[in-house]
């Protein structure tokens, strides 16, 4: 239970008070544009005339701690106790005179100089930046003079829309691509500042380059399959391809079969007449235009989880016919000593599943076996896996296609 003293306003929770506002951009802000807040007061949870009455001693000691610590501040008193113990003079507020004083009472003089320095520099190189600097003081602290870089490269952007280069190309002095993929979100911030424009939220190296007209890497795809389907030099039968090659690759293959896993990929067999594709997760790079696949039997083995059968909704809204394989409640409840967490569950509709995907999926979005369970594509038995893949890919014992 608190006490009357341990509620009386201290020296640490005025500095707790004041480093809120140095935490929120407050401070520096005002170091740059005043707004006239200063002088500053601060009001004091103070005691009353009644415990001043009941814990002298102790008024008189917390009142002894404010003045000690007051080389930053000045003291407002108000007179109490009149009618009982005579007139004392007792804290009741502080006052900040000017900035400087709140930045010395927190100790933060270093920083608020550098700050002021590095804003001269960069409004020097860039008078429209003033408004990112005071919208992120934070951000021209962490960057340091590597502002004064991302100034130029955002200046650069603005007068260079849709370069039609690699980032790699930007000829500009101490820039290179993990220059800009370590600052991309500074650089968006600074660009959107100079015309106008609100920030994107997203910070990714790939939305960048479409953003700002750069030449992005080409979308590659992975496959095996036997040498004869391939024809590729030296009778590979593991190639990654461009994207738009795949699309027109028409290998002449009857089945077309998915996986996410990059170990399941590559220790299934290599049958006639079949193809493998390494998915990799969401977006079907290739596959969601190659109309050739629309001939194939398409097979999906993707992990047992809300995430996989959204995965496995994203495909079969580009090829209705898909198949899933291994992603069923017998594979599921046969492999519980394997089942893992998911970290952040999917929880929307996906229109695209079949009935008994639907209901399996509602399950484990409910809990119904457990809380977030999964089952990872690669603790499914392998003896099991193959059994399954071969009944719902048709492929015999032999290694061979059926007809």
């Amino acid at each position: 239970m608190a006490t009357e003293q341990s509620l009386w306003s201290t020296v640490a929770a005025l500095r707790a008070a004041s480093a809120r506002s140095w935490e929120r951009g407050e401070i520096l802000r005002e170091l740059l544009e005043p707004s006239g807040v200063y002088p500053r007061r601060r009001a004091l949870k103070s005691p009353t005339a009644g415990e001043l009455r009941q814990h002298f001693a102790q008024v008189r000691t917390w009142a002894g701690e404010l003045h000690s610590g007051a080389r930053h501040f000045r003291l407002e008193t108000r007179s109490i106790g009149h009618q009982s113990i005579g007139a004392n003079e007792v804290p009741q507020a502080i006052w900040f005179d000017a900035v400087q004083d709140e930045i010395g009472f927190l100790g933060k003089a270093k920083d608020a100089a550098r700050f002021l320095a590095l804003a001269e520099e960069l409004q020097f190189l860039e008078p429209g930046l003033r408004a990112w600097v005071l919208l992120k003081p934070f951000a021209l602290l962490a960057l340091d003079q590597e502002a004064l870089v991302v100034a130029r490269v955002s200046r650069w952007l603005v007068e260079h829309p849709d370069p039609g280069i690699y980032v790699r190309q930007l000829a500009l002095d101490g820039v290179h691509t993990k220059f800009v993929e370590k600052h991309v979100r500074s650089i968006d911030e600074m660009a959107a500042v100079l015309v106008n424009t609100v920030a994107p939220r997203s910070s990714g190296m790939k939305s960048f380059r479409e953003r700002h007209g750069f030449t992005r890497e080409p979308e590659m795809v992975r496959v095996r399959a036997m040498s004869s389907i391939l024809k590729a030099p030296g009778g590979a039968t593991d190639l990654q391809l461009p994207a738009e090659a795949f699309e027109t690759m028409a290998p002449g293959v009857r089945t077309v079969l998915v996986t996410e896993n990059k170990t399941n990929f590559l220790a299934l067999p290599l049958l006639p007449e079949t193809l493998v594709v390494f998915g990799a997760g969401y977006g079907f790079a290739g596959l969601r235009s190659a109309e050739w696949v629309s001939r194939c039997e398409l097979v999906y083995w993707g992990d047992l989880d809300t995430h996989g059968f959204a995965i496995l909704n994203q495909l079969r809204t580009h090829h209705r016919h898909v198949r899933s394989v291994l992603m069923d409640r017998r594979t599921l409840l046969e492999h519980r000593g394997f089942w893992g967490v998911e970290g952040t569950p999917m929880k929307g509709t996906l229109a695209a599943l079949s009935d008994e995907e639907t209901e399996l999926y509602a399950e484990l979005v409910a809990g119904s076996h457990g809380k977030n369970i999964r089952l990872e594509q690669e603790q499914i038995n392998w003896e099991y896996a193959l059994e399954e893949l071969a009944r719902i890919c048709r492929w015999e014992a032999t290694g061979r296609s059926r007809p």
